[in-house]
């Protein structure tokens, strides 16, 4: 079975029910999700053997999101506890033409506040295949990119594929400081994922003839994109999402893939959203079983569009999908009729 580690923050997402604004909330229901850590789960979903590396208090909140991740079938072992808190992030859905938002409140969590000599990587990457991280992670603080550093750098020592996922938020970094960051992380990637938006503001790479506000896509463009990501930092593969934003409530979604010589284009999908978070993290983890699993480049594209795709119609961070239905929806099932 292959091995899959992925290092980041779980956080505790707290939401007003429904469409209800914060504002209108007199309760929220609370779940957990990251980034790295919706990938695993997916991962262990699909039959892979997902660990997941963080640092969670020894208190009860760190611990229940310890036992979620087990629910799922994910490693746990590797988890580093101490600190004093969870970091917890705010999600207010949308609705039509209002966009959802997000509030976090995570300084000074406990992954934040981890240092270099809290992980082992010689031990976590043992008969480790594939290791995973996203953008979000150094952007929590100096300390948490510091760690990425040496994880990326033990990573490549041991010949293991190692797999990024963009991901710039504005709200926790610089475009600047993100672009410094990154582009030292990006020496030890071997594939790249990114959106309409990433490259554009962490890199200052645009596609030409795109406007992410208005949903229009100009495929040529993505191929520039695509093509100079390469050619800059020397990935094998770089994967870029195409989301046309219809309103909060119908995206149009696809992808492409770009190996250095061909480029490859997913069938495009018409979705209606019931929960948007975690898409980019449910495509990562596609690509990443797809890859493992020795699928050519448009099989693996289209099985990671397809894994996505289902996800927004799942409440919460994390993905319950099958192998079996992202095959069947990979395959051109998009009915959506019930399976008796």
């Amino acid at each position: 079975m292959s091995k899959v580690v992925t290092f980041g923050e779980i956080m505790l997402r707290l939401a007003p029910e429904g469409h209800y604004r914060f504002v209108q909330a007199n309760s929220y229901g609370a779940t957990y999700g990251g980034g790295e850590a919706n990938v695993a789960v997916s991962l262990a979903g699909f039959g892979i053997d997902a660990v997941y590396v963080t640092k969670l208090p020894k208190h009860e909140i760190g611990q229940g999101a310890v036992n979620k991740l087990r629910e799922f079938g994910v490693d746990t072992s590797m988890i580093v506890r101490g600190g004093s808190r969870v970091g917890i992030y705010f999600l207010e859905k949308g609705a039509s033409q209002r966009p959802s938002k997000v509030i976090y409140d995570r300084a000074h969590s406990a992954i934040a506040e981890a240092s270099e000599t809290d992980f082992d990587w010689e031990k976590i990457f043992q008969e480790a295949d594939w290791f995973h991280f996203t953008g979000i992670t150094p952007a929590i603080s100096d300390n948490a990119a510091a760690v990425c550093l040496a994880a990326c750098k033990a990573a490549r020592s041991k010949g293991i594929t190692v797999s990024c996922d963009l991901n710039y938020r504005k709200n926790l970094w610089s475009q600047e400081k993100a672009g410094e960051i990154m582009g030292k992380l990006m020496e030890f990637v071997d594939i790249c994922v990114s959106n309409e938006e990433d490259a554009a503001d962490v890199f200052g790479i645009h596609a030409s003839g795109a406007d992410v506000t208005s949903g229009k896509i100009n495929y040529d463009g993505y191929k520039e994109v695509a093509a100079t990501l390469i050619k800059r930092f020397g990935f094998k593969q770089t994967a870029i999402t195409l989301r046309e934003s219809i309103s909060a409530d119908n995206n149009n979604w696809a992808a492409m893939l770009y190996d250095g010589k061909d480029f490859y284009f997913s069938r495009k999908y018409e979705i209606h959203i019931v929960d948007r978070v975690g898409g980019g993290d449910s495509f990562g983890a596609g690509l990443i079983y797809a890859s493992l699993k020795g699928m050519p480049p448009q099989d693996s594209l289209e099985f990671a569009v397809a894994a996505s795709c289902l996800k927004h119609s799942i409440e919460g961070d994390f993905n319950f999908v099958s192998v079996d239905e992202v095959t069947k929806l990979a395959g051109g099932n998009a009915s959506g009729r019930v399976q008796r």
